[in-house]
């Protein structure tokens, strides 16, 4: 068995060096990608999202201004824009944008079009939602001097900007279409993206051509691409496997990727990153018992997490334990820390038992609730599982209910659930967009534990302003305290990402993020 683990774990390794080496070769054009997509997207707005299964769909038809170069991540680099300045002050961003650059229905696009989808990413007109209203608050006015010209003016320096405006989700949309209808990109695709729409058949795929006038000359590769929904794990494997899709470009557990490994051999590319994203517990605060900190704070610390960690790390893509900024990362909470805080003891016995005392407290002794979750297989149902486990070690009765994709997000933005399994789901190790989650509901959609708090929002605020790294991680270690003593919601785990691909399949950077790199510009096949 050691003998059988250890050829395993060679191959594992080998197919991840062969991955560095074999995208130096000559790009071939032609050819259709078909990939698997593992949840289908609820409507194609990205500004309105926060699920990876929009941006897998909607990506490749569209640009943004500025984006992350993945072969030096975290640099920032151009997209629409050709270059950009920053006044010495840092509340002035100038954009210059290329020149050329046509919608998919030969509409011209200009900085008018810049202007359109920042107004409404920031200031959403009734019945559209952004969820980067609260990331794009510090934008005073936008101005348009000329067609290739787009000047961003702040109302207050803010230390996260150039990591905002090169976020995956802020696809340019034409002003032309928002004028006729704000919420067209919900049901409409026309952006400027390597390729074009071709169709959306639900429950089956969704399929691009090559955008003939693309910007960027000599791109994309690709003469098209299919993204197949293959919503059931097996299925997914079993298509990858059998070469019926090429690649699965989120992740798969550790176990899924031994058994495609022991299938294929070096047939398969296998690319492994810790992930910027996390599961999150999070509790309706409007709804009584939920309403009292003492519930939800029991809730938290009857979660072993050290120690199931340990367990599923094995079975699924969930692996780390760490605060609201990702295990690791420059600003995270050091685990010496962490431990002190509300839900990360180590001693899970001592826990349990104030969880006890806290339910009885609050006359909840006999409490019962369900927990909504999404029916994706990795890792949604097993930290579910897990979950509805650790409360009944404290008497606590859960019916575990999981639902797809559209009608789970549903219903967390209505608050119609008791406690969740949300996630948060970061480009990047950025606190503010990490901490954007936590902010105020009424500041912020995300927060659906729909929880309003000052005085998080204030410190939100502090460390946003604040230049001296060492002040900004003394906000961010109180803002994080507050948040686990309110108890309103609370990272379950953090992932880590393990990405399968044809060995055909050439172009494609793997990152710590799977909501960036989809555009599949620069994709190509080797056959």
């Amino acid at each position: 068995m050691v003998r059988k683990l250890g050829i395993m774990l060679g191959a594992v390794a080998a197919l991840a060096f062969a991955a560095g080496t074999a995208q130096a070769q000559k790009p071939k054009p032609g050819g259709t990608l078909v990939f698997a997509i593992s949840a289908e997207t609820p409507n194609y707005d990205c500004h309105g999202s926060d699920t990876y299964a929009t941006l897998h769909f909607s990506s490749p038809f569209y640009s943004t201004l500025l984006r992350y170069n993945l072969a030096k991540f975290p640099e920032i680099e151009g997209d629409l824009a050709k270059s950009w300045t920053v006044s010495p002050d840092k509340l002035t961003y100038t954009f210059t944008l290329h020149d050329g650059v046509k919608f998919h229905d030969g509409t011209p696009l200009t900085s008018a079009d810049i202007k359109a989808t920042y107004d409404r990413l920031r200031n959403p007109a009734e019945g559209v939602v952004s969820n980067r209203k609260a990331t794009f608050a510090d934008i005073d006015t936008i101005e348009t001097p000329n067609p290739t010209t787009v000047v961003f003016k702040l109302k207050a320096v803010n230390s996260s900007m150039l990591d905002h405006f090169a976020s995956p989700w802020n696809c340019v949309y034409s002003a032309k279409d928002l004028a006729a209808d704000q919420n067209a990109p919900r049901t409409k695709i026309n952006g400027t993206g390597p390729f074009v729409f071709v169709e959306h058949i639900k429950g089956s795929h969704v399929a691009g051509k090559k955008n003939e006038n693309y910007f960027k000359k000599g791109l994309p590769y690709l003469d098209g691409f299919k993204g197949v929904f293959t919503l059931q794990a097996a299925a997914m494997l079993n298509a990858l496997q059998g070469g019926q899709v090429l690649a699965e470009f989120r992740g798969v557990s550790p176990a899924e990727r031994d058994r495609i490994v022991q299938a294929m051999g070096d047939r398969i590319r296998v690319e492994e990153s810790s992930w910027t994203l996390n599961l999150l517990v999070a509790f309706n605060v409007e709804k009584p018992p939920f309403n009292d900190v003492r519930v939800r704070r029991a809730l938290l610390m009857a979660i072993d997490r050290w120690g199931g960690s340990q367990g599923l790390s094995r079975i699924s893509t969930l692996r780390s334990v760490g605060g609201v900024i990702r295990p690791g990362a420059p600003l995270a909470t050091p685990e010496a820390e962490l431990v002190k805080l509300p839900g990360f003891s180590k001693d899970i016995k001592k826990a349990r038992e104030e969880a006890k005392k806290l339910l009885k407290e609050a006359g909840q002794e006999n409490l019962k609730f369900t927990l909504w979750n999404r029916n994706l297989a990795m890792p949604y149902t097993p930290a579910g599982i897990f979950l509805v486990d650790q409360w009944r070690q404290i008497g606590v009765e859960v019916e575990h209910k999981q639902s797809d994709t559209a009608p789970y997000l549903a219903g967390l933005r209505s608050g119609n659930y008791d406690v969740a399994i949300d996630f948060s789901n970061l480009f990047n190790d950025d606190a503010t967009l990490a901490l954007t989650k936590y902010l105020s509901h009424s500041k912020n959609p995300l927060n659906l534990a729909r929880a309003n708090d000052e005085e998080i929002d204030a410190l939100y605020e502090k460390q946003l302003r604040e230049g001296d790294i060492e002040k900004r991680k003394g906000y961010i270690r109180a803002l994080e305290k507050r948040l686990f003593e309110q108890a309103y919601q609370q990272p379950l785990f953090w992932w880590h990402r393990i990405v399968l691909t044809h060995k055909p399949v050439m172009g494609w950077k793997m990152s710590p993020s799977h909501n960036l790199g989809q555009d599949l510009a620069e994709v190509w096949l080797n056959q």
